[in-house]
């Protein structure tokens, strides 16, 4: 009987990888699904929706997190008249990398009178890890997107302490095929001393990022400063678009802070946002 040896085993471990694309269309009563690729650990369900005018889908990562060289890659498009809600069935988690960073690479578009709301859950990050992780958001003028991106440095309720780790992290925000904005994050080494500069998180270990571009932007501003006000955050309206920033001590006062900015600004809170 022939055995392939232990050592080339070891030499070449399977990573997970994940595709997957959506593109959904209004047909002139209802969005409707146009398109549902899923390949690898990454797929997608359609729950019933809360509000007939907006359907949902849920994704979902069944290799059960992720780790070092693994690649997840996700397209979403929305057509003209279109409006969808998109979340994350559970927080994602990123364990500790030996060699390669695990890659999260996801692509969003949007076209004129289209809207979005992108809320995946949190990504919780493990001590060691090594993630690179870009979002690119292209609308077209007159559309409509909400998106929130979370990141939680270690399990402070399991006692988990970050020691170190590696974070390249970027979101591009186009709008008529120009650049508007760009949020860029890179964290090497030492987490836990890095975040503890008041310049850079002020010893919180949650941290959020919220993007609303709409043609109502400017008007949602001071509803959602209010939902904001208590908490160590803050946003800022230019070029058509509001950008807040949310520093939390935990996960859980961070999703608290979170569910009252995205109420503020209309948005009914996914099932899987609500357990």
């Amino acid at each position: 009987m022939n055995f392939m040896p232990i050592r080339a085993i070891e030499a070449a471990p399977q990573r997970a990888s994940g595709q997957l694309s959506l593109a959904f269309a209004h047909d002139g009563t209802h969005t409707r699904i146009q398109k549902l690729y899923q390949e690898g650990c990454l797929k997608t369900r359609l729950p019933r929706p809360q509000d007939e005018k907006i359907l949902e889908a849920v994704t979902m990562n069944i290799g059960g997190g992720i780790a070092g060289g693994d690649s997840l890659a996700t397209d979403i498009l929305v057509r003209p008249g279109a409006s969808a809600t998109i979340s994350s069935q559970a927080a994602e988690r990123v364990y500790r990398a030996l060699n390669t960073p695990s890659r999260i690479t996801t692509t969003i578009t949007l076209a004129p009178g289209a809207s979005l709301n992108h809320l995946p859950q949190e990504t919780i990050l493990f001590d060691g890890f090594a993630l690179n992780r870009t979002l690119e958001i292209n609308l077209a003028p007159g559309s409509t997107y909400l998106g929130v991106e979370s990141l939680i440095f270690g399990r402070q309720a399991m006692g988990e302490t970050i020691r170190t780790g590696a974070l390249n992290d970027k979101i591009t925000l186009n709008i008529g095929g120009q650049l508007v904005f760009q949020d860029m994050t890179r964290l090497h080494g030492d987490i836990a001393a890095q975040l503890a500069r008041k310049a850079v998180a002020d010893g919180a270990m949650a941290v959020a990022s919220l993007i609303y571009a709409a043609p109502d932007a400017q008007a949602r501003l001071p509803a959602l400063r209010a939902a904001l006000s208590g908490h160590h955050a803050g946003a800022s309206f230019f070029e058509g678009i509001i950008f807040a920033r949310v520093l939390a001590a935990s996960a859980n006062s961070l999703r608290k802070c979170l569910a009252a900015a995205l109420r503020s600004c209309g948005v009914i809170l996914p099932r899987v946002w609500q357990g």
